[in-house]
């Protein structure tokens, strides 16, 4: 997930309460200015998150009800193969091993060098770079991260989903695999001029969004491989329960790598079900980005047009909903784009409510990540 924090302005208890801890590391971050202007009323210097946390656990657990007003949080084809490879025998660079992975995904003899472009690390610790195929002049983009084989083949694994379903633009999946020589994992993607939203809108990132939700999964809830939302491990073991699923694979989880968040086992134990109880709608098994906050889409140019693009995801297939509450979470989607999503799939009733939930889960990955020294 990107690195920016929420602050919380809700009723009750909750009231003046704020999710201030912020990691030094973000300070040297290229969306450090970003995060200022968004956040600007957090206390940059406080260690209050592990009491934010506490409390909004306790009071979902005790005061949230099926009429419990929700939280209101201000702040493509057949190129795209799988491809792993093991190429200390025969690759002598990384690069080498790279190209050696697109000459096999795409079925004809690709021979790629560095070159500008690529932007900054990506998240869960991947470096990001841009190579050139020498004989097509075609653009590539790499992510790559030491022993991070399994990470980036489940990125790949969840773009792919999101592309096979031909609804949303995203980085064509080409290949994955590992330099063994270094152990150096890497996922290969087309390249994509960023830019601009032009003639395209937000609304039209809602309609596509909406149109890829509509994809869903005859196996239940869950993915065919576990992945990462930003450096956390995220379980994604097939459920045919909803609430199963999030209390098993998202809350639960959540809980076990926050400690509880220190709260006692009575008081987890009444969140759970209280949990449970508010996900018993019995929503369709939708293919979902994930890690859907602002700075995991964009536009870029395809074939002389301008549209709506997402990446960096943490797929899994799962209730709609959930992508839609992240927007909430952290801003950068207008009106307009929840315009877009309602004019093609409404969502159903609730789905406010269910909102905190949902950005709860992402609010305690948060916590595991940016807590180091608090």
């Amino acid at each position: 997930m990107g690195d920016l924090f929420v602050g919380a302005d809700v009723t009750g208890c909750l009231e003046r309460t704020q999710l201030c801890r912020v990691s030094r590391r973000v300070q040297n971050h290229h969306l450090y200015f970003v995060l200022m202007r968004r956040i600007s009323l957090t206390l940059w210097n406080s260690c209050r998150m592990k009491g934010f946390v506490r409390t909004l656990l306790f009071f979902l657990a005790t005061k949230v009800t099926a009429t419990t007003n929700a939280f209101n949080f201000a702040v493509l084809s057949n190129r795209s193969r799988r491809v792993t490879v093991s190429m200390s025998s025969s690759a002598g660079s990384f690069v080498e091993a790279v190209s050696q992975a697109a000459s096999k995904a795409l079925g004809t003899k690709i021979e790629l060098v560095s070159t500008s472009g690529g932007g900054y690390s990506g998240g869960g610790g991947a470096s990001t770079s841009a190579l050139l195929d020498k004989e097509t002049n075609t653009k590539y983009f790499l992510k790559s991260a030491r022993n991070g084989l399994a990470m980036l083949r489940a990125e790949y694994e969840g773009v792919k989903a999101m592309s096979d379903t031909g609804a949303i633009q995203v980085p064509t999946p080409i290949a994955f695999g590992e330099f063994d020589k270094t152990g150096q994992g890497f996922a290969l993607f087309e390249y994509l001029e960023f830019c601009g939203a032009g003639g395209a809108s937000q609304y039209d990132l809602g309609v596509n969004l909406a149109k890829m939700h509509r994809s869903t999964s005859d196996k239940g809830f869950g993915f065919h491989i576990d992945n990462t939302i930003g450096a956390t491990p995220q379980p994604n073991s097939w459920e045919d329960s909803w609430p199963d699923f999030w209390d098993k694979h998202r809350l639960g989880h959540m809980l076990t790598l926050t400690g509880n968040a220190g709260l006692n086992s009575d008081k987890v134990e009444k969140l759970r079900q209280k949990t449970r109880e508010m996900l018993s709608h019995n929503p369709p098994p939708s293919i979902i980005h994930g890690d859907l906050w602002g700075g995991n889409k964009g536009f870029c140019k395809k074939n002389g047009k301008v549209v709506p693009v997402i990446f960096d995801p943490a797929t899994y297939y799962g209730d709609r909903e959930a992508d839609v509450a992240m927007t909430y979470l952290f801003g950068g989607f207008s009106s307009d784009f929840y315009d877009g999503y309602q004019s093609e799939w409404p969502l159903p009733e609730g789905h406010e409510k269910r909102r905190t939930i949902y950005n709860l889960y992402h609010i305690l990955n948060q916590y595991v990540y940016y807590t180091d020294g608090c």
